[in-house]
């Protein structure tokens, strides 16, 4: 059963090493996510599934141990899910974390998480609702006490600078995005339009749905922890417990 969630943003320039002068930009963001992933420790889980959207190579199952790079983002730093050495490669580690995982690993390792076991799951952009409140609903299953980071940002159409351009319905989307996730409310989640989310490059639609599946039957209250959209993108974070 689901204990706990923290809901964060996943754009790589969240690491101070590739942000470079703009970092104190997102001080806030990461403070916001350093409480999130402090509500997944109080939980005690006895699994952490940590969930992100992905390109083709980069979905399915990723064990603990597994490597991610910001090599290709300009940073010398390399990451491994659930911590450990960041050395050669191992069994464990074949497969390259997706970004939005990597930065996973990274605000783990940064809050020192050493509490339960550690998974990562990528998920496409595309996949449809169904399948992801089906996936949520396998991995609450998985343990008695599973706890979710789920990874995604909201919204890239917020300015005329966005990636996605300016876009009138962008911030409409994510102002319901953020009372969901902040309410918890899982029927509003499982309602976020999937075809307006993709037009909008809202990467977190499909990971937030599959929090709104294994959530189903946890009773978990939330709570809004940052809401804002520097360089014309939404990032939320959320805490569910």
């Amino acid at each position: 059963m689901l204990v706990a969630a923290a809901v964060c943003p996943c754009p790589p320039v969240l690491v101070p090493e590739l942000a470079a002068g703009a970092a104190p930009e997102l001080d806030a963001a990461r403070a916001a996510c350093t409480d999130a992933l402090g509500v997944l420790a109080a939980a005690r889980p006895d699994l952490l599934v940590v969930v992100g959207p992905a390109e083709q190579a980069g979905r399915g199952v990723f064990p603990q141990g597994s490597r991610g790079t910001f090599r290709g983002f300009g940073a010398e730093l390399d990451v491994r899910l659930g911590g450990g050495p960041t050395g050669g490669p191992d069994a464990a580690g074949e497969r390259e974390l997706p970004p939005s995982l990597a930065v996973g690993a990274w605000l783990l390792e940064r809050t020192g998480w050493a509490d339960a076991p550690v998974e990562g799951l990528g998920v496409g952009e595309p996949l449809e609702t169904e399948r992801c409140v089906r996936t949520g609903r396998e991995i609450a299953g998985r343990a008695a006490r599973v706890a979710m980071l789920v990874m995604g940002d909201a919204s890239a159409c917020r300015t005329l600078k966005a990636p996605g351009y300016l876009d009138e319905r962008a911030a409409p989307f994510d102002a319901e995005a953020a009372r969901a996730l902040g309410a918890a409310d899982i029927e509003a989640i499982k309602a976020l339009d999937t075809d307006l989310a993709y037009r909008l490059k809202a990467a977190g639609r499909a990971p937030w749905q599959v929090l709104a599946g294994a959530a189903e039957d946890a009773g978990l209250a939330g709570a809004l922890l940052y809401d804002d959209a520097p360089y014309g993108v939404c990032y939320l974070v959320a805490a569910w417990s």
